[in-house]
């Protein structure tokens, strides 16, 4: 069985300054401790999944970028969130697989907060762009008649590179002033990720301030999204139901429900995780939570988006060449 307590394997990685500390410079990201036997079962699972999330989310943007018929905004929007899905998940999966095959399971200090700062940008950039889709989806039914002015290539083009500079950006700073912290033994971050709460445990000195400027940015940019995307929805909902027509009705809905399961998905355990980072959630637990927003979310977002969506399936099949593989 796993196990989701500490276990010190080896001797830490570490300099020793004229101080009293002595400090890290390589981490061990210990992710799940397992049988060898289910190590190996673990990296089969994640490396596929990983392929399987890579090709679906690949295809979807391919499909989109091919057919010119697709180039309206909500098909430009979803085929950015599925380019934007294919480094989210390239941000982490690969070094959790090689994990499950090493001894060591070592990580640089550099290279942890490279995966950190990459890992929490992707990921705010998507709270971003599934917002900006919300608010497609809200233009084309609740004003389908100022769509075509309103939501232009250009203001397109705008909202795209909107999205990823804010992501970048957005915590740019506190990973800045966290690598700054001095950073003492045990070298061991119990996670399957490089994430700001392990990172504080292995801090010299306690560092509130920091804390809490990271977790009310992940505070502003989580429920400021959501927020938002409520709002849309909630407005939304009023003009669906004023339809006089059941198929109006039932088309809009069909096409706002693949969007309102993807944020269900994405949102829910991430909320959880850095909404609330003081209610005591075990190790173990976290360890799942992460996995849920980090892997299944990519993983099912193709399907989501695909399955009831007659232009994307046309379209897969134009790009896969068979109209058996869909």
């Amino acid at each position: 069985m796993c196990l989701s307590t500490l276990q010190v394997s080896g001797p830490m990685n570490v300099s020793e300054p004229n101080s009293s500390f002595a400090f890290v410079n390589e981490c061990i990201l210990q992710g799940f401790s397992c049988e060898w036997t289910i190590q190996i079962f673990l990296f089969s699972l994640f490396t596929t999944t990983y392929a399987l999330t890579i090709t679906g989310n690949g295809a979807i943007a391919c499909a989109l970028w091919c057919d010119w018929r697709l180039h309206t905004s909500m098909y430009m929007f979803l085929g950015n969130f599925s380019f934007l899905e294919i480094w989210y998940v390239s941000s982490t999966v690969p070094k959790m697989s090689v994990n499950f095959l090493s001894e060591k399971k070592t990580i640089s200090f550099a290279g942890c907060f490279l995966q950190f700062y990459f890992f929490f940008s992707l990921g705010t950039s998507e709270c971003l762009l599934l917002t900006v889709m919300a608010f497609d989806l809200y233009l084309t039914i609740c004003r389908p008649l100022h769509y075509p002015n309103i939501m232009t290539g250009h203001l397109c083009a705008k909202l795209f590179i909107l999205c990823w500079v804010c992501g970048f950006l957005w915590f740019l700073i506190p990973i800045v002033l966290i690598s700054q912290m001095p950073f003492c033994g045990p070298n061991i971050i119990d996670h399957v990720v490089c994430d700001p709460g392990p990172l504080f445990a292995l801090a010299c000195v306690s560092a509130p301030r920091i804390q809490l400027f990271c977790y009310t940015l992940s505070s502003l940019v989580i429920f400021g999204n959501f927020l938002f995307i409520i709002g849309s929805y909630t407005l939304l909902l009023k003009a669906v139901l004023g339809m006089p027509s059941s198929t109006g009705r039932h088309k809009a809905f069909s096409t706002c429900g693949s969007h309102l399961a993807a944020v269900s998905l994405f949102y829910d355990s991430l909320m959880v995780m850095y909404v609330s980072p003081g209610l005591g959630h075990s190790t173990g637990m976290q360890k799942i939570e992460t996995l849920f927003y980090a892997v299944v979310s990519p993983l099912f977002n193709p399907l989501i988006y695909s399955l009831r969506n007659k232009e994307i399936k046309a379209a897969l099949r134009k790009v896969l060449g068979s109209s058996n593989i869909i």
